[in-house]
């Protein structure tokens, strides 16, 4: 199809995925882009709101009904199906598929259902005869998956566990057939690797609790994943043989409705109720009404395995997504396959699950257009790293070389400078400076900073003109997990290291006193990072808070001495 248009049809063109997929497809000018539906009101509207650029159709097509006659009269180049749930599609799941190979189009589509996707291949040989391409589960799960995981593993002897999972934004608008497919496998009997060997699990009643942490990034926080049905249990394990188990979730938001979700599974897998699948038009609605919290989504992917000579390794890949960007990531493989199609690089023939089709540089290039981020942590190589180092994993290497060597001294550092100080005027500011021993207010003070460095941990003792406060940072775990902690006394705060340009910042995402944890949202905020600037170490800390304003401002730079 290079250099002449290609007309994709997008059999649910005008819903959640298939509109995402049609808007990131829209500037390309060597597209025909026909959405399709039952309404054509609904897709003339939809096509009206898309940007300039592919041209566009609507159609009013029922995917039940004489589709092999609608399709030979719109002759596209490609169907996909973006309509679902895969897992409800009856006695004859494969009826798109079928006109679209008696016609002569290729086929691709968004399935989710394990059993869907891993049955594609009942068509291959027709699909090679007729020279037509067939790719099923052509998403995140299990796409992106499995391009992670050859990311992860690409110099290793073996994979032993795989284990991932996605969390979205609480603003991510979730469709009426995503809720279906969930609601009609809640509670039901999943096939998954355990031990080496195929076991029956219940979706949703298994729960595991990760950070989503790319090293750099403000992670999101620490959230439980519920155990999903999704091709990646059955078709990961075909690619990876000899891995031992694969575990796949979803932390549906908010927590309460993901609390709920979980406990009516339980009901539903010891026989209190048949199936949830009558209640998804009211998960559809809550879900998509009781929306709080950050608009931030994200994924992860962890493996272990070993190298040839058997040590054990293991790695993680994390993903965040800013804003309204994350919910356009699952239509971004079939993004990337039609794109690279266009530019020559067709698909080879035959009917398949898409595991093979793309690779993490693919899905980079499109990632670098929105603000979606992704690192990798090498957590094999933890051991015997400084505190920084540990908490940055990749990202230390980019640091400038002061802030590295301040954080890699060992056992012992000494260092001095010149610093002004600026301390909020409230009686609240003061007060709090106070309990904290935060320096007076000074045009210009003598600073001597003294560090003791061991793996684990960092010491500080500050000394501003001869008034001294200290403080130990260390790496957080469990709810902390990822963020660098830093105590004063009875409270501890955990801060994500963000690396921006030459700086590296300190971001609150959680706090405590006496252990107990205390409101992110009375957390205390400022601008708070430390670089370098011509050879020469500098910070620059501040410390608001929401009720007290400003309590304490100081910059300046550091020498060893």
């Amino acid at each position: 199809m290079t250099g002449i248009r290609c007309k994709v049809l997008i059999l649910g063109g005008y819903g959640t995925f298939g509109g995402r997929l049609a808007e990131l497809l829209s500037c390309e000018s060597a597209l025909t882009l026909v959405i399709a539906g039952r309404s054509e009101a609904e897709a003339t509207a939809f096509c009206e709101r898309l940007p300039p650029g592919a041209g566009r159709e609507a159609q009013a097509v029922d995917r039940d009904t004489d589709l092999e006659r609608r399709l030979s009269e719109i002759t596209p180049n490609i169907v996909v199906d973006a309509s679902g749930p895969f897992q409800a599609y009856g006695d004859d799941p494969y009826r798109v598929v079928k006109a679209a190979l008696a016609v002569g189009c290729h086929y691709l589509d968004f399935a989710d259902g394990s059993d869907f996707v891993r049955g594609i291949s009942r068509f291959d040989e027709a699909a090679r005869q007729s020279g037509s391409v067939v790719l099923s589960g052509v998403s995140s799960f299990p796409v992106l998956t499995a391009a992670v995981v050859r990311h992860l593993s690409s110099d290793l002897d073996r994979v032993d566990s795989i284990t991932g999972g996605i969390a979205p934004s609480p603003y991510a608008g979730v469709g009426l057939n995503v809720i279906r497919a969930v609601a009609g496998y809640a509670g039901q009997k999943v096939s998954v690797r355990r031990q080496g060997e195929d076991s029956i699990a219940y979706a949703l009643t298994e729960t595991r609790r990760y950070t989503i942490a790319p090293p750099g990034c403000v992670p999101l926080n620490s959230i439980e994943f519920s155990l999903v049905d999704v091709p990646d249990l059955q078709l990961l394990t075909d690619l990876w043989p000899e891995v031992q188990s694969v575990w796949m979730g979803v932390a549906p938001v908010p927590a309460v409705l993901h609390r709920m979700l979980r406990w009516l599974a339980r009901s539903v897998r010891y026989g209190v109720l048949p199936s949830l699948e009558p209640f998804a038009r009211i998960f559809f609605h809550s879900v998509n009404f009781l929306r709080w919290g950050e608009h931030r989504g994200g994924m992860f992917v962890e493996i272990e395995g070993r190298e040839t000579n058997g040590r054990s390794i293991k790695r993680s890949w994390h993903l965040v997504a800013e804003g309204d960007d994350g919910p356009f990531i699952p239509s971004m493989a079939i993004e990337a396959i039609i794109r690279n199609w266009v530019n020559g690089q067709k698909p080879s023939a035959g009917a398949r699950a898409a595991l093979e089709e793309l690779e993490v540089s693919d899905y980079e290039k499109l990632f670098s257009k929105r603000q979606i981020f992704t690192a990798t942590r090498w957590l094999e190589a933890a051991a015997g790293r400084c505190l920084y180092e540990r908490l940055l994993s990749e990202a230390w290497h980019t640091l400038p070389k002061t802030l590295k060597a301040l954080h890699s001294a060992s056992p012992r550092l000494q260092m001095g400078g010149k610093a002004t100080v600026t301390r909020g005027t409230g009686v609240l500011a003061r007060a709090v400076a106070r309990i904290f021993d935060f320096p007076h207010a000074a045009d210009s003070v003598d600073v001597t900073v003294t560090f003791h460095h061991t793996n684990e941990s960092e010491f500080w003792n500050r000394n501003f003109g001869g008034q001294t406060f200290s403080s130990i940072q260390y790496e957080g775990q469990g709810r902390y997990q990822s963020l660098l902690c830093e105590q004063f006394g009875p409270f501890v705060f955990g801060m994500a290291l963000v690396r921006d340009s030459n700086r590296v910042r300190f971001v609150v995402r959680r706090w405590s006193i006496f252990g107990i944890p205390l409101p992110r949202r009375l957390a205390p905020t400022g601008d708070s990072f430390e670089f370098e600037e011509e050879g020469v170490f500098r910070f620059h800390v501040e410390v608001r808070s929401p009720i007290a304003g400003l309590i304490v401002r100081y910059a300046g730079y550091l020498e060893r001495l």
